[in-house]
């Protein structure tokens, strides 16, 4: 009873440590004492004898006495990390931890509670342990010598248990702590201590070997025992990743291009796992790499805008690989499951069937479209017809893998339709897709020797021509001129750069936009909601023209966000039409209308918006005041004229005579009337937010660009 009753009093003491550090007080005990209770709490004190039931309630006291005492010690090495506390509370915390870390080698008993079996215990471990690495870190820039050979074992010989999870999710937080604070030297300094076992590590996992190797692969993917090591093993990965754009022009270790030079394996994995949602971690990954894009939730450090000198190799080498497998028939090999949400998987029941996983559709296609285009950057014009040919080959096999996983693409005949419908509620993904896809027909029209019109109808029939995307695009957002404003000034897609070449583009092929135009029609200027394949959205009616089974398809799916359309994605590393810190002396001729094809986009240049700028929310409200939903935005922004051409009726985008000079006062009905007004009004607010100095950067060349839209008519 004595000893329970002493388990009973340490839980008291370390509650109330815990409750007083909440306060921001020192406890009553003395930080020494307090020290005392963490450590006999970690190191799970119980009594080996007595009653059976005596023995029970000792160990779950033993248990939660061990919870808190973690829980405990991690909030005190936050608290100290993010300078919280006190004065008088911080000597007091750094005491404690003094006396635990260097009296009583407290890092070894945290570690040793990486075996246990008891999930909780050590997830709690992997966590304060993450903590007081990244604390020891970030004070005096020395690595734990405890922790590292730990990790450095585990990695070497450990075979999938609790203890190579531990390790693998602590080195994992660290690595994502420091990125998040930008500390490049104490990155580059843990990870050049632990690139040979990282290295190790994944040759376990991701060999590149073939044949036994591969079926190794298969049967530890297979096993359900291994599904979460390989979860964070994915999470490391993409961490690693990650750390190598914030590394610039330095020297990227061989550890942080393994998503890369390992990617074969890893498409290997997402064809011969029996866990679905590995497959699907997998493919995240190999995605967010392709776009650069890994670790941008967390990774607040954000890119130098300098590579590393096998950067372009590994990108190649990525592509490469995913065009290797898809050869070889890999789309076969990819499963895709039904939808799923929160409450598990959605069967849905009538004529419309189950939805498949859009997720893995848009990713499984970027991923070849992006990889289709590293390709034509690297080939330049040396493929030939034969290279062309080549690439619309992957195309075929991709809208072939698209038609076998969802029902509802099927229903559409014209091909140009799928990607909205596919990528139309991220907006994102929409523009990477139609930026790869532009890539793509530039390159055919180059090599394939056809003449203008067999080139635009093969692009058709390919699903690639950039006329139709940009009016599905359009008609996605119901002409509406402040969405593309809305595009214009975020920098979380790569609007701006797609929107650049393609008017570029379309000042060279007017005919081909007209074309265009002709086959997809609005029967109507008005809106008519229909029901959409795939989405609940309305939109216009919509109708493709020469088609053998001509239906009535609703625009894609709206904007992720429709009264700020901004997508989960970032402005994309590439072209920038100026930069945000020097707009002043941006050189409009940088963009100057050519007949020539758009030359492929350099490197990023991309910086952050100066403070005395307005963000792109000042911006919009200054034309619209507050947000309401898009149909009953009015606009009464002293920035417009009374009587303003850019006023909206409740139904949908109006129809003023003023601004399309081509239609003599009546009302524009039809695509190509609807899509002139549009960039007509686009340009209209551009000028005028310019004159007020209200535009992020100098929008010149862009007015230039859009000015020639109007000669469509």
């Amino acid at each position: 009873m004595e000893r329970t009753a002493s388990s009973r009093e340490r839980l008291h003491c370390l509650t109330d440590a815990y409750r007083c550090l909440l306060t921001g007080s020192c406890p009553s005990q003395r930080a020494v004492d307090v020290a005392g209770l963490i450590l006999s709490g970690v190191c799970g004190l119980v009594p080996e004898d007595g009653a059976r039931s005596l023995s029970e309630h000792c160990r779950d006291s033993g248990v939660e006495l061990t919870c808190l005492s973690l829980t405990l010690l991690e909030r005190i090495t936050s608290r100290l990390t993010s300078r919280s506390l006190s004065p008088a509370v911080t000597l007091y915390c750094v005491e404690i931890l003094v006396v635990l870390f260097q009296d009583l080698d407290l890092m070894s008993h945290l570690i040793h509670q990486f075996q246990t079996e008891d999930q909780i215990i050590s997830h709690l471990a992997a966590k304060t342990v993450s903590t007081c690495v990244f604390y020891q870190l970030h004070q005096s820039g020395t690595i734990s010598p405890v922790w590292q050979q730990k990790c450095q074992q585990v990695f070497h010989g450990s075979p999938s248990g609790p203890e190579l999870d531990a390790c693998l999710w602590s080195l994992t937080e660290v690595l994502r702590r420091l990125l998040k604070g930008a500390h490049q030297d104490l990155l580059g300094k843990l990870l050049a201590a632990l690139d040979s076992s990282l290295c190790a590590l994944c040759s376990k996992f991701l060999s590149d070997e073939r044949k036994e190797e591969t079926q190794r692969l298969v049967d530890v993917a297979s096993s359900r025992r291994w599904a979460t090591t390989w979860c964070l093993l994915l999470d490391l990965l993409e961490v690693l990743t990650a750390s190598s754009v914030t590394c610039g022009a330095g020297v990227c270790l061989k550890s942080q291009r393994m998503t890369h030079t390992h990617s074969s394996a890893l498409l290997a994995t997402v064809s011969c796992s029996s866990q679905y949602f590995v497959k699907k971690r997998a493919l995240l990954l190999l995605k967010r790499a392709l776009l650069q894009k890994a670790g941008e939730e967390w990774a607040l450090g954000g890119s130098t805008g300098l590579r590393y000198e096998h950067f372009h190799s590994d990108m190649n080498v990525l592509a490469q690989s995913v065009l290797t497998a898809v050869a070889a028939d890999w789309l076969q090999s990819v499963q895709v499951e039904s939808a799923s949400f929160f409450g598990g998987t959605s069967h849905v029941r009538g004529e419309e069937g189950q939805k498949p996983d859009c997720v893995m559709l848009r990713s499984v296609s970027l991923l070849l479209l992006k990889s289709m285009e590293l390709h034509i950057q690297t080939a330049g014009a040396t493929a030939g017809v034969d290279g062309a040919t080549e690439l619309y080959g992957y195309l075929q096999r991709l809208w072939g893998f698209l038609r076998r996983c969802s029902v509802q693409l099927t229903e559409v005949t014209h091909r140009c339709c799928w990607v909205s419908l596919l990528f139309g509620d991220q907006d994102d993904d929409m523009m990477e897709a139609a930026k790869a896809l532009f890539s793509i027909f530039l390159h055919h029209r180059r090599c394939s020797g056809l003449d203008d019109l067999a080139v635009l109808e093969a692009a058709c029939a390919s699903g690639c021509n950039p006329h139709c995307h940009f009016l599905l695009l359009l008609h996605s957002i119901s002409f509406d001129h402040s969405i593309l404003l809305d595009f214009l000034i975020s920098t979380e897609t790569c609007f701006l750069e797609y929107f650049v070449r393609y008017l570029k583009f379309l000042g060279a092929d007017r005919r081909g936009f007209t074309a265009a135009c002709g086959r997809i029609s609005l029967p109507d200027c008005h809106l008519s909601p229909q029901q959409s394949p795939t989405a609940s959205s309305g939109g216009d009616v919509l109708k493709v023209k020469g088609e053998p089974d001509q239906v009535g398809v609703s625009s894609c799916v709206r904007p992720a966000a429709v009264i700020s359309p901004v997508g989960s994605g970032r402005l994309a590393a590439g072209f920038h039409l100026v930069e945000y810190d020097s707009s002043d002396q941006s050189d409009p001729e940088n963009m100057e209308v050519s007949q020539e094809e758009p030359e492929e986009p350099e490197e990023p240049g991309l910086s952050a918006c100066e403070e005395r700028r307005f963000s792109a929310l000042d911006v919009k409200q200054e034309l619209s005041g507050p947000a309401l939903p898009i149909r009953h935005r009015q606009y009464e922004s002293s920035v417009y004229k009374p009587n303003s051409t850019l006023e909206r009726r409740q139904e949908g985008p109006s129809l003023p005579t003023s601004s399309c000079p081509t239609m003599s006062g009546q009302l524009p009905r039809g695509t190509l009337a609807r899509a002139v007004l549009c960039m007509s009004e686009l340009r209209e607010v551009v000028t005028r937010l310019q004159t007020k100095k209200l535009f992020p950067y100098n929008p010149s060349s862009l007015l230039k660009l859009l000015a020639q839209v109007q000669n469509c008519s």
